[in-house]
């Protein structure tokens, strides 16, 4: 008795599992926390700083050395008529081999040398500039991928919600007529309708079953699509909360579509400046300290020497001329780019503003109708009780208010699936003037930043 008791209650906990209720936040929290895009662009910042840090030590600490080379130039010499051969040499003037000036017997170096880069901190400044925009495009580009993500799980969430409403649909057709065919069965035992009539509407139940399974079939495989695109690993089909898509009409004061164009533009620019580093001036401080002698090494000719290096670069084909033409080109290919952009953007607007604006009144339409369909649906109930109708018409008129709350919620459907893209896109909502900043602020006013 106690193991029955025990395994009853197990059903019931697993079933209580496996009805688990969750709403379009849980969703959409899910699909961020396993994006791979916004896990990539946090990498992608971790790397920046990485990469700054590296270029700070690259300019401002020293770099230490260790060196040594030995080179042996062996000869055959014939000095007081001795032929023999010499690995190190000093003074012959009978020989084979090398001439002794250009080897001058042997060379051996083993210095520790230090080279210290002067004056770069104008040089950090630029890439520290390159990696905050580096950072600000990554941050930017985890907004735009959280706002796609919400429109995409947003969707899909839609998508089951009517798969649900249409099963709920069917299930509440089939209990109104379960409560028929009782009566009906007394009225043909009457002989008031005909046995064919029974089954009839005995048909029409089943066919009420099938539409339920395959509706909630279709429920289960939209239920795996959302939890695919939220890269959910749970094989339990759980039940989704309703959600009300709200368009807010408020202006955004920022939009991380124009934001991208304008760090784009940053971006060509600083790419511009740190091109332009290796025409200046470019001094190092270097030094050294250990051996260095030709012939045989001895301990008294270790020492040290210090100095300076300089290069500038000061032709080399107009090449730096060329690369800022190719900057100003592509300012103006982004320049373009963001016009074209707002231009679509703002009919997308418009369009989508009409498109709800019609599904309001065809929702308001279905409504109506939806209204006269129940009214029409108790009369024929009635006057299928007292015989008055025949089941044929009975039937007619079931399917008719079927479809017509099917098509009522679809429109429903609809206009939330509308108003989830013109919410992105008023979240979006376009100030192009807050992004006109001009390249005068910045070097010079060559260019416009877009």
């Amino acid at each position: 008795m106690k193991t029955f008791i025990f395994s009853i209650l197990m059903l019931l906990l697993h079933g209580i599992i496996n009805a688990q209720t969750r709403d379009l936040n849980y969703f959409i929290e899910q699909a961020k926390a396993n994006s791979p895009l916004i896990n990539k662009n946090k990498s992608q910042n971790k790397l920046a700083d990485l990469d700054l840090k590296q270029i700070k030590s690259a300019l401002s600490k020293p770099e230490v050395n260790l060196e040594g080379s030995v080179l042996l130039a062996p000869i055959i010499s014939h000095d007081n008529n001795v032929t023999r051969f010499r690995l190190a040499y000093d003074n012959v003037n009978k020989y084979y081999g090398y001439d002794q000036a250009s080897t001058d017997g042997g060379q051996y170096q083993a210095v520790v040398s230090v080279k210290q880069p002067l004056f770069t901190s104008s040089k950090y400044r630029i890439y520290a500039d390159k990696a905050d925009i580096s950072r600000q495009v990554n941050e930017n580009e985890i907004v735009l991928t959280t706002h796609e993500i919400e429109q995409l799980v947003s969707n899909q969430y839609i998508i089951c919600l009517k798969s649900k409403m249409q099963t709920q649909n069917s299930q509440a057709l089939l209990k109104e007529m379960d409560e028929q065919l009782p009566m009906m069965q007394k009225l043909v035992e009457s002989a008031i309708y005909k046995q064919t009539d029974l089954m009839l509407l005995q048909i029409e139940r089943k066919n009420y079953e099938q539409a339920i399974k395959n509706t909630e079939a279709e429920y289960k495989n939209n239920i795996y699509d959302l939890k695919l695109i939220c890269g959910i690993n749970d094989t339990n089909i759980i039940d989704i909360q309703d959600a009300n898509f709200q368009l807010r009409t408020e202006n955004a004061t920022r939009s991380q579509f124009l934001t991208s164009f304008w760090l784009d533009s940053l971006n060509i620019l600083t790419e511009q400046t740190i091109n332009d580093i290796k025409y200046k001036l470019q001094l190092n401080l270097f030094t050294n300290a250990g051996l260095n002698a030709i012939y045989l090494p001895t301990l008294n000719r270790l020492g040290l020497c210090a100095g300076l290096t300089l290069s500038w670069n000061i032709y080399d084909g107009n090449q730096q001329k060329i690369q800022k033409e190719k900057s100003g080109i592509n300012l103006q290919t982004l320049a373009f780019e963001k016009k074209s952009f707002v231009t679509q953007n703002e009919i997308n607007k418009h369009k989508i503003l009409s498109q709800i604006a019609s599904l309001d009144q065809r929702v308001a339409a279905a409504e109506a109708q939806i209204n006269q369909y129940e009214k029409l649906q108790e009369v024929y109930s009635k006057e299928l009780s007292q015989g008055g109708i025949s089941v044929m018409d009975f039937k007619k008129q079931s399917r008719s208010h079927r479809e017509l709350g099917k098509r009522g919620r679809r429109i429903d459907r609809i206009v939330q699936e509308v108003t989830v893209a013109a919410e992105v896109l008023r979240r979006f909502a376009f100030d192009v003037e807050i992004y006109r900043f001009h390249l005068g602020e910045l070097a010079g006013g060559q260019y416009d930043l877009v």
